[in-house]
């Protein structure tokens, strides 16, 4: 098996690690990349610890120089890299008519131009190899809306109809481009940041969720495996919601 290098942002905790956590497990080596390099220290000191490859990154997303020397570091380090997982975002609270043109902005720079940038720093190795792997992960939000997250959903939802035209653009070299929309996912900074927010019970959410359980970062990790791997080559432009049929599409 051919050993691909793969690169996930927002790497540091919750869905990001565990993405990088199992693509390593599944034998690519991995660029574990977050705002500051020693907050991936854990992810890659576990990726390690299994037998796995693993290298910190630290970039800022939104920042083209940032992410170029980011990049430049884990092909020198680890070669030409055909997968990634575009996972960093942030989040927001604010009711619309109190919002910013600041933090709108800022909202779109991390989750929207993040990963135009990123995907961009990376297309040249993809259509080098005629062979590449894009998740875009977005949000159950950009298909149910929700209320004072705003720029946050709408922002997820440009995620949504950028990896359909990127699907439609990167196809002919061999590379596909999909995205996954978490929903009632525990054990991140997002969903803890739900969970004070909003302080919905437990007990009263999981009546929303068919399958009677929340989701945990690893189920996200298990769909980004198979649309990463040889074996999704002929699935592309898709909306693959991992959300325990909370949201059906």
């Amino acid at each position: 098996m051919t050993c691909r290098v793969a690169l996930v942002t927002g790497g540091a905790a919750g869905i990001g690690a565990a993405c990088a956590k199992r693509l390593a497990q599944d034998g690519s080596a991995v660029g574990v990349l977050d705002l500051d390099a020693d907050r991936c220290a854990d992810t890659v000191a576990a990726i390690k610890a299994a037998g796995g490859t693993a290298l910190a990154l630290g970039a800022d997303v939104s920042n083209r120089t940032s992410v170029h020397a980011a990049v430049e570091l884990l092909r020198d380090a680890l070669g030409p890299i055909t997968i990634v997982v575009n996972n960093a975002g942030v989040t927001d609270f604010t009711p619309f008519e109190e919002l910013t043109d600041e933090r709108w902005d800022f909202i779109y720079a991390v989750n929207v131009r993040g990963p135009f940038i990123v995907t961009q720093a990376v297309l040249p190795d993809m259509k080098a190899a005629r062979w590449g792997r894009i998740v875009n992960i977005s949000s159950s939000s950009a298909q149910t809306g929700a209320i004072n997250m705003i720029p946050y959903s709408s922002s997820k939802g440009a995620i949504v109809t950028m990896t359909r035209s990127m699907a439609q653009e990167f196809g002919p070299w061999g590379i596909t481009v999909n995205n996954i929309p978490p929903g009632s996912v525990m054990n991140t900074i997002m969903s803890e940041a739900n969970r004070e927010r909003f302080q919905i019970p437990t007990e009263v959410l999981l009546q929303t969720i068919p399958v009677r359980r929340m989701g945990e970062p690893e189920d996200i990790a298990n769909a980004c495996a198979w649309l990463t791997s040889e074996h999704s080559g002929y699935v592309t432009g898709q909306t693959i919601g991992v959300n325990g049929g909370r949201v059906i599409t």
